[in-house]
């Protein structure tokens, strides 16, 4: 897919819940996707979820068959494809792994001490921080909006990107021991605009079933959903302090190269964990996985939401 210009309209300044008023109707049309103003006090994010009449998308879609693209594309109903894995997604999701850990989330982290990041439309990037601003990346460009006003660059180096959003390179912050290493800040980063725009997939996919794993009543003490930079995958916890795991949907790793779904069991000798079922079948965590190419059949005939939904909430009830 050829790059993205700076005239895309996804890279246009954006406010992701007046969207979704504006396209239902509905004054309670919240998304999966940060929306301004900037929440200034704990948690420092909005929550997507934090409306007493949430809409029922799937119902909403079938009275609307006609928006089944703007849903889909959003992962809230409908057609919910990942596409196909692109062949160079690994080297696209190492470099924007290294953006996202040592330029993205410190900007965050320097306005409100917080450096979680969030799916957005078409990528990843900040909630709303400060004066209204939102870092996201959407292909392989890099977009700074502040209030109603966004601008964007090409991904080209760790040192650019930073220039280009007055921030510094923080090698400290929001690394993790599965980060990559800064590196070269000058070396071009491998960033294709289809790799990256299906790495936005992904995560979108992500949050849309972790979103209904957190709102199921049988998860306990759910956390909220963030992406968190220095792992690069989008995550929750839930369970009590026996049961308790962290359930997420990584883009892959140095270990298991291509995206795959995990819970990953924080303490299997309380709850007795019998890691010689086949179910716990994580290589290097006591946990069990799915990954991408077990999905099963063609992507373009399964929802990948309803599926990650389903491994999360029965690995939840298989812990007890």
């Amino acid at each position: 897919m050829s790059a993205i210009s700076d005239t895309d309209p996804r890279v246009a300044a954006r406010n992701a819940r007046a969207e979704a008023i504006e396209h239902t109707g509905d004054a309670g049309a919240w998304v999966y996707e940060p929306s301004p103003p900037a929440i200034t006090a704990e948690p420092f994010a909005d929550d997507p979820v934090a409306t007493d009449n949430p809409i029922d998308w799937a119902a909403w879609l079938a009275a609307n068959p006609d928006n089944d693209a703007w849903a889909a594309d959003r992962m809230l109903a409908g057609d919910r494809s990942l596409g196909s894995v692109p062949a160079n997604l690994s080297s696209t999701r190492i470099a924007l792994h290294r953006l996202a850990t040592y330029v993205i989330a410190p900007a965050r982290h320097g306005q409100n001490g917080k450096f979680g990041l969030r799916s957005t439309l078409h990528g990843f990037g900040t909630p709303f921080f400060g004066n209204d601003r939102q870092i996201r990346v959407v292909g392989d460009r890099l977009v700074d909006q502040i209030g109603d006003t966004a601008r964007s660059t090409p991904i080209t180096t760790l040192r650019a990107a930073a220039s280009f959003l007055d921030v510094g390179i923080d090698t400290e912050t929001a690394a993790e021991h599965d980060s990559p290493p800064v590196g070269d800040i000058d070396q071009e980063l491998a960033v294709d605009a289809e790799a990256s725009l299906f790495l936005g997939r992904w995560f979108a996919m992500a949050f849309a079933a972790l979103e209904a794993v957190r709102a199921d009543a049988a998860s306990v003490d759910p956390s909220r959903p963030q992406l968190w930079p220095g792992h690069f995958d989008p995550a929750i916890e839930v369970g009590d302090e026996d049961h308790r795991g962290s359930y997420g949907a990584s883009p892959g790793d140095d270990a298991i190269d291509e995206p795959y779904l995990y819970v990953s069991v924080w303490w299997p000798d309380r709850i007795g964990l019998d890691t010689s079922d086949a179910r716990w079948n994580a290589p290097s965590f006591p946990g069990a996985l799915l990954r991408l190419s077990d999905f099963g059949g063609d992507a373009s005939t399964f929802d990948p939401v309803e599926i990650a939904t389903q491994f999360w909430s029965d690995t939840r009830d298989a812990l007890g």
